[in-house]
């Protein structure tokens, strides 16, 4: 059993590590002969946001060669994790892309359930788009609502934890056991800005408010600062220099409810004016079949009494009563 596990974990990394995803070529440089891909570190990380297959290539460019890779993660919001977690800490928000940041020479891009990052080069518009139109076909879903504050929040420094793992990476003082992400718990942390000291917040989203409302106690007794908005979890990790920034921060974290509504466009049939006139209309039309149906009644009798077919044709029935 333990062998046809080994087998198994051999064949998937052979697989993550010898899938071919990208192009042969992107714009006018020409994709380098395959070589071996290098280790993956962290793999307990992308383990967490279910990595299916990667791929890196060389390409040829004036005046150097550049390499792009492509991770193909669990869903959209894996790949999102994985764009927070792999972007530059001097990077800066790039508008080649809804989710995508850049430095002078590279560009981290997170496309559907991909995450593709240029490295030594940065693609035009039109190189970045057939790029990402040649990826397999991939599943694609709403992103998850951002509940982190906007003030204070320094660049760069926003994580998605989907899992342990993630815990462990960004938020190690909080133990897993706490988050409890078997109810499905996922998280969103970032570090906020203070003149006494940086404080990181955290904030946790549960399937329930009842399981957050259990949460709460759990987190509480593990000696850290909590406060429950409906199903979420704001949590800021012991031994802030200014407790008072970090209950602020905490009071900033809340639970709005999105209702979609179907919108009703109004057309034409809902005017009244629009449905008085068609009654007309209406009316209009049953006065003109009655009249030529009456008119064909008469000229057919006039046809059969002077044609001699029917002598009574048109004759009036009288009883003589009198």
């Amino acid at each position: 059993m333990v062998n046809m596990r080994l087998i198994l974990a051999a064949a998937l990394l052979a697989r993550l590590a010898g899938a071919a995803i990208l192009p042969d070529a992107i714009g006018g440089h020409s994709r380098a002969p395959a070589t071996a891909a290098a280790a993956l570190n962290n793999q307990p990380i992308w383990r967490e946001l279910g990595l299916k297959e990667r791929d890196t290539a060389n390409y040829a460019n004036v005046p150097a060669p550049f390499t792009v890779s492509v991770y193909r993660l669990a869903d959209s919001t894996a790949a999102m994790a994985a764009f927070y977690w792999q972007r530059p800490a001097l990077s800066r928000p790039s508008k080649a892309a809804s989710l995508a940041a850049e430095t002078p020479d590279s560009l981290l891009v997170a496309h559907r359930d991909y995450l593709v990052v240029f490295r030594g080069y940065k693609p035009s518009q039109s190189e970045l788009e057939a790029t990402l139109g040649s990826l397999p076909k991939g599943g694609h879903a709403g992103l998850p609502t951002r509940y982190l504050p906007e003030r204070g929040l320094v660049p760069n420094s926003e994580r998605y934890i989907t899992g342990p793992a993630g815990l462990h990476a960004f938020l190690p003082g909080i133990p897993a056991s706490v988050a409890n992400f078997e109810m499905g718990a996922e998280a969103q942390s970032g570090v906020f800005h203070n003149p006494k000291g940086d404080v990181t917040l955290a904030v946790f989203s549960y399937p329930t408010p009842q399981i957050a409302m259990r949460q709460l106690s759990e987190f509480e007794r593990a000696g850290l600062s909590a406060r429950r908005s409906m199903s979420l979890v704001a949590v800021t990790l012991p031994g802030a220099a200014d407790p008072d920034f970090a209950r602020g921060l905490l009071g900033e974290v809340s639970f709005q409810a999105e209702v979609t509504v179907p919108e009703h466009i109004p057309t034409r049939w809902d005017n009244l004016g629009y449905l008085v006139i068609n009654i007309f209309i209406l009316i209009g039309i049953l006065l003109g079949i009655t009249l030529a149906a009456g008119l064909a009644v008469g000229f057919f009798r006039i046809y059969q009494r002077r044609g001699g077919r029917d002598p009574d044709a048109g004759t009036v029935i009288r009883l003589h009563l009198e």
